[in-house]
């Protein structure tokens, strides 16, 4: 087992916190239900997870037919934190892990964050395979048939993906045995707080309801500015998302695929679903604001509140031109194939990709699990852990340092290095129209 970054986790818990205080954690995705989990096994009674929908949540940011798993990281933390999951997902989760390996390159020549995170991987053990050029990695992968000419990068065998959706169906019924009580749809749609002398009394719902506890944990991801102002600390945008329905002699050709990341464009892609063939493709970019205004006239980007996000089948035209093109570069033969299906994949992004894992500075009894900046899934097996140790103040300093609430007037634009694409934009009003 790695060694955990924490402190010595048979301690007390630092901050006033009773067993059997009552813990109410809105969001029901990853950093919701991992926490919910670790609080279970460790000795908590009264723990509550609200949320619009039943998880798997259809239009969280957790749930899909995939995700990339990898402990591939530049920033040595998300390194060791990865090879640690990386454990879950060949044990407990191993169900849900397909192990296809992971292609880590850039189109346009060398890159920092590959070096990086290639060194980083061989540090802890790892074997990789460097490629100089397109041609090599096609002797290697001859499904990967694109104009490659100026590729560099390197495969990781032990790197994969995870069935998204499965992992947190099978999550919440963990939590649910362990006795954690769930409050979905609109009486789970929580729309404010009510906070009284700088603690959080209640949560209010759609329905008018109102729902008391002793310590909230707010774990809404893209959603969380209906709550709280979060624009000196994160900003939620959508990301597109794309799959291509294969024929099931075309999945049997790319079945050896592994996960493609272009760094240079941000461009990824999946091998295809094992039983409905399907191809799935994204941008880990910049993304799309979408612009929302609360009653106080403010305004903030973030998906839908009342609505299922994941309904509407729409990409902005430059969205789904760039994830063609990266079908003409690594599939060229598809590359034209009418998309089976389209969607926006909500991030909440902060200013170098790190999660905020903190006590909230204004609010004394209220907790943050957020900023997933889009690579937050693959942690999953340990994630709980590490949100708990740090609701209990007992984090490691490193921890603490990197996952603090970090305001700043500076714009939220540059992530930890591994975006590509085209800088962040509004979606026009009639983009929005489509959603």
């Amino acid at each position: 087992m790695a060694a955990r970054n924490v402190l010595d986790a048979s301690k007390e818990p630092s901050r006033s916190i009773s067993l059997g205080d009552a813990i109410v954690i809105i969001g029901a995705g990853v950093f919701g239900l991992t926490t919910a989990c670790e609080l279970s096994k460790r000795g908590y009674t009264n723990i509550t997870v609200l949320d619009r929908y039943p998880p798997p949540v259809r239009d969280g940011s957790s749930v899909d037919v995939s995700r990339v798993i990898r402990p591939d990281y530049a920033d040595d933390f998300y390194a060791k934190l990865g090879m640690e999951a990386m454990e879950g997902w060949q044990g407990e989760y191993s169900q849900y892990f397909h192990k296809s390996g992971l292609l880590c390159a850039s189109s346009q020549g060398e890159h920092p964050y590959i070096e990086q995170s290639k060194a980083n991987v061989e540090r802890r053990g790892g074997h990789v395979r460097s490629f100089q050029s397109g041609q090599a990695l096609q002797e290697r992968f001859p499904a990967i048939d694109g104009d490659l000419s100026t590729l560099k990068g390197y495969f990781n065998p032990s790197c994969g993906w995870a069935n998204a959706e499965g992992s947190i169906r099978y999550l919440a019924q963990k939590c649910a045995s362990n006795g954690v009580s769930f409050v979905c749809g609109p009486r789970g749609t929580v729309t404010s707080l009510y906070v009284e002398e700088n603690n959080v009394i209640s949560v209010n719902t759609q329905t008018g309801d109102t729902i008391r506890g002793d310590q909230f944990i707010l774990a809404t991801g893209a959603w969380s500015p209906y709550l709280l102002d979060m624009s000196s600390v994160s900003i939620s945008n959508a990301q597109p998302v794309a799959f291509v329905q294969l024929t099931p002699a075309e999945a049997k050709t790319l079945s050896s695929n592994p996960v493609i990341i272009d760094l240079s464009t941000g461009w990824f892609s999946f091998p295809p679903t094992p039983d409905t063939h399907l191809l799935k493709m994204a941008r880990h970019g910049y993304g799309y604001e979408v612009a929302r205004t609360r009653k106080s006239n403010d305004q903030f980007s973030a998906p839908a509140l009342t609505k299922d996000n994941a309904v509407a089948n729409f990409l902005p035209p430059d969205a789904e031109k760039a994830l063609r093109d990266g079908l003409a570069q690594f599939m060229p033969f598809l590359k034209d194939r009418p998309f089976s299906r389209r969607r926006m994949c909500w991030y909440t992004d902060t200013r170098k990709g790190d999660f905020i894992v903190d006590k909230h500075p204004s609010h004394s009894n209220l907790y943050l699990a957020t900023g997933g900046s889009g690579h937050a899934f693959k942690f999953l097996p340990v994630l709980g852990r590490y949100i708990v140790d740090g609701f209990e103040g007992r984090a490691s300093r490193e921890q603490c340092v990197k996952w603090r609430w970090q305001p700043s007037a500076e714009a939220i634009s540059k992530g930890d290095g591994s975006r590509g694409g085209p800088e962040r934009r509004a979606l026009t009003t009639q983009e929005r129209a489509r959603l």
